[in-house]
């Protein structure tokens, strides 16, 4: 399996089954395709080139439909995920997709709370994305996540810039200052703490992390999508990624408020 053959594969599915596009929509809009896939696949690099371990085992912290669960299953590792999305009924349907494509017998998916896991190390690697503005208190979790890594274990991050000046526009529109939300959980029997889009820059990160026995990778570190969709069409991808990264890198004021995420990974000593 490579990248690329499981993005043919991944597009094949979508069309198959159209509810799988409210949450993954780069085929939805043509005109917005190469944006929201760009986005998607920068992301599955930088965790591939970060999770490079043969065979390792690997904690997908709030896997969604566990499309990234899929993709390291099938390339050979072992991978646990969890979630607490209404939709993790359909994950089983998904399941059966792949297993036309590789093996996925060393694949779990769980509908569990990440604080009712057990608190001992076990993963080579956990992977973040888009779920640590989500997961409160964070300083706690923050100290079970170094916790559940092997020494020498790395934490793979992406999230979204909380600095982005219109993300912030669009999340104020929807939660206002509520940034830390309360629902009871019918399935689990018991009441959730999460983060309603309570996104972060990366220095507010860092200072959370600051309190953990955590390490950041600066070389991981990078910033992810500045231009908008109408550049995305008239540039060739890898290009347009090109140009993106040196202006991450050579311009601070475009950096903290215009790039919409950035990845990076904290190692366990």
């Amino acid at each position: 399996m490579t990248l690329e053959r499981f993005f043919d594969l991944f597009e094949e599915e979508l069309r198959l089954f159209p509810q799988l596009t409210n949450y993954h929509r780069f085929i939805n809009n043509p005109k917005l395709y190469n944006f929201r896939k760009s986005y998607l696949v920068q992301r599955y690099q930088f965790m591939l080139s970060h999770i490079t371990k043969p065979g390792s085992v690997i904690l997908d912290l709030g896997c969604g439909y566990g499309t990234t669960a899929l993709l390291l299953t099938m390339l050979g590792h072992k991978v646990y995920g969890i979630t607490l999305e209404y939709y993790f009924d359909k994950i089983e349907k998904r399941l059966d997709y792949w297993s036309q494509y590789g093996d996925i017998s060393s694949l779990k998916i769980e509908y569990r709370d990440f604080f009712d896991l057990e608190e001992s190390a076990q993963y080579d690697y956990v992977l973040a994305i888009d779920t640590l503005h989500h997961i409160e208190p964070f300083p706690v979790a923050a100290l079970k996540l170094h916790n559940l890594l092997l020494p020498g274990g790395k934490l793979v991050v992406s999230e979204e810039n909380g600095n982005n000046l219109i993300a912030q526009m669009k999340h104020f529109r929807e939660r206002g200052f509520k940034r830390i939300s309360k629902y009871y959980d019918e399935r689990l029997q018991k009441e959730i703490v999460f983060g309603n889009e309570n996104t972060r820059s990366l220095k507010a990160w860092r200072k959370q992390f600051l309190k953990t026995p955590f390490k950041i990778d600066e070389d991981s570190v990078e910033y992810i999508r500045f231009y908008m969709p109408k550049k995305h069409r008239l540039m060739e991808n890898s290009a347009l990624i090109e140009k993106e990264h040196k202006l991450w890198k050579k311009n601070a004021f475009y950096r903290e408020y215009f790039f919409f995420g950035f990845n990076f990974v904290m190692s366990k000593e």
